[in-house]
């Protein structure tokens, strides 16, 4: 099966930004997954959240440890790790290198259904990514997929938001920004950000 690109690809540089400015900037986007057979799926990211330096939520809050490394590194790299012991969730590094910052992908929304995928889950196809485990089980991103390059020769890339989602969130209201979930620190910060009218937000 031959390369899919339907969007430009998004590059590191637009990601090295802070976090706070690529987090609902990335909503609309599409993540795009590729398995060494070919089988290509994407979703439009309807929801995000930011994690920055001074954050106490954020992974690299302490220090910089084996498992968060990646994080100060430069933009445009995945970042996975597992909540739980049983939940995996993905996170697109950005911000400068040196800088500990990521967006957290919370939810994703499958404009199609590919025959494969069919059956296998019993929600309706519009909550299967309806959050940031949810999204991995489907997209199956595990930890081997940490510290990748995403990038469109990678199993991981992302690309522009189309012309429809353009359109979808010019308009203020279509874009709802309020606090981050499941967290002890750091709840009070407004950085999680989600396309208000989408049905595969996983809370809101």
């Amino acid at each position: 099966m031959s390369l899919k690109v339907i969007a430009d690809p998004i590059a590191p540089d637009w990601l090295a930004r802070p976090s706070l400015v690529v987090a609902p900037d990335l909503l609309g986007c599409q993540l795009v997954r590729r398995w060494p057979d070919g089988r290509i799926l994407r979703g439009v990211i309807v929801e995000t959240e930011a994690y920055a330096p001074g954050d106490p939520a954020c992974h690299a809050y302490r220090r910089r440890t084996d498992r968060n490394q990646v994080m100060f590194g430069p933009a445009g790299f995945s970042y996975v790790y597992l909540i739980y012991g049983m939940y995996h969730c993905l996170n697109v590094v950005t911000d400068a290198d040196g800088v500990p910052s990521a967006v957290l992908i919370r939810a994703l929304e499958l404009e199609a259904i590919p025959d494969w995928l069919s059956g296998s889950a019993r929600e309706k196809p519009v909550r299967w990514a309806a959050g940031p485990g949810k999204l991995c089980r489907v997209f199956d991103v595990d930890r081997s997929l940490s510290a990748l390059p995403l990038s469109t020769n990678s199993p991981l890339w992302l690309e522009h938001r189309d012309t429809r989602w353009q359109t979808l969130l010019a308009d203020t209201a279509a874009v709802t920004q309020t606090t981050r979930i499941g967290l002890t620190q750091g709840a009070d910060l407004p950085w999680r950000w989600y396309a208000t009218a989408s049905l595969a937000v996983s809370k809101r």
